[in-house]
């Protein structure tokens, strides 16, 4: 994965893992990374991200509705 550095002042309330953590979860809600990169982002593995992702009601896994017919074969 090919990244690029941000720097921002963060307010004090806000640590940096936090902001990661925020972000990461934006970014895959948004569908711009996936679970992975999102998850590695965040420093996190992929289960305890899902975990995370729960938490903030965003589905793990976003079918499409052509996506989930042809899944389910329908």
């Amino acid at each position: 994965m090919n990244m690029n550095i941000l720097k921002i002042e963060l307010p004090f309330s806000l640590s940096e893992d936090e902001a990661k953590l925020l972000l990461s979860v934006k970014l895959y809600e948004v569908g711009k990374i996936t679970l992975g990169q999102a998850a590695r982002l965040a420093g996190f593995s992929k289960q305890a991200f899902i975990d995370i992702i729960g938490k903030y009601k965003i589905p793990a896994i976003n079918y499409s509705p052509e996506e989930l017919r042809e899944e389910l074969g329908l």
